[in-house]
């Protein structure tokens, strides 16, 4: 049970990517008043592709708010009412150059859910047939690597891979019946 009221809310800041939104709460009990800050974010999906040979398929791309490359599991943004798994779809073959029609959902998870409203559906990939990536301006110079479970493992726990939806997903794979076969 929420312990306040929202007293006024105001989207200050309109993006490409998220949403700016102030809230000015009162709680019920003292009658002090707060603010919440919260970016409204339209949610993604995450891709564990995995090659015949067991191999996952991961991206190096130069993410901007750390100024350097990070190693990570193909992803993207929803656009305004698309389906996740058709999300997954687009993602994987833009970023990749891969397709494929075996695609399960995996799981999802609330990446900052203290002040961002953005869930990523966790999907994985397997039946992967090759073709041409159809990378955004911003995904040029994009790189594609093949490791092994190990591998993956081996670089989260060294610090080498700290994107949070690329350890989320390599973990639910791990954990799934799906890693057996």
């Amino acid at each position: 049970m929420m312990n306040f009221n929202v007293k006024n809310s105001k989207i200050l800041f309109s993006g490409k990517v998220f949403d700016l939104k102030v809230d000015e709460i009162e709680y019920h009990e003292s009658g002090n008043h707060g603010i919440r800050e919260v970016a409204v974010h339209p949610g993604g999906a995450v891709v564990v592709p995995i090659l015949d040979d067991g191999k996952i398929l991961l991206v190096k791309q130069f993410r901007y708010p750390f100024q350097k490359f990070l190693m990570e599991l193909p992803a993207g943004k929803l656009d305004p009412g698309e389906d996740p798994i058709k999300c997954a779809q687009r993602e994987l073959t833009e970023e990749t150059g891969y397709s494929t029609e075996n695609i399960t959902k995996l799981g999802k998870i609330a990446t900052t859910p203290g002040f961002c409203t953005e869930v990523l559906h966790i999907y994985l990939a397997k039946d992967l047939k090759p073709g041409n990536h159809s990378r955004e301006e911003g995904e040029y110079g994009m790189e594609i690597y093949k490791f092994k479970l190990d591998e993956i493992t081996a670089k989260i726990q060294s610090g080498e891979i700290i994107d949070a939806k690329t350890i989320a997903g390599i973990f639910y794979y791990s954990n799934s019946a799906n890693t057996l076969e």
